[in-house]
């Protein structure tokens, strides 16, 4: 076993365990490959659909700096081989808001993924 597969063992154990309270489940979705029509302004392109799990955490104040990071912006974390696509710059993502706890909408400003392709930290944003 590698490094990547020790850690998500152990992220998935976590997950789990110890913070199943903080857990929860989320969708992605983004316009598929398709043909724009500029006459009818119509596209072919479907929505296509992703799912996963992951901590969704609020940004430490000292960390928003109005630019890069905005007041509101969440942070997702979740196991890479869990999520059943790649997250990408303009993806939607819904999952459940940190202050409501309803389903929220938000936007990836920032997708990222750890050296070992083990877990993604995606910057979201409403």
């Amino acid at each position: 076993m590698g490094l990547r597969d020790d850690i998500q063992v152990d992220l998935a154990e976590a997950f789990d365990d110890d913070l199943a309270d903080a857990v929860s489940a989320f969708t992605g979705t983004y316009m598929g490959p398709g043909v724009w029509d500029p006459v009818s302004e119509t596209t072919t392109a479907q929505p296509v659909t992703y799912t996963g799990r992951g901590v969704l955490d609020s940004y430490d104040s000292r960390r928003i700096d109005g630019l890069n990071i905005l007041v509101g912006d969440v942070l997702l974390i979740c196991l890479a081989n869990e999520v059943t696509d790649r997250p990408a710059v303009g993806h939607q993502i819904t999952a459940e808001d940190l202050l409501t706890g309803q389903q929220a909408t938000y936007r990836i400003v920032s997708p990222g993924i750890d050296p070992a392709k083990a877990h993604y930290e995606i910057q979201l944003r409403k």
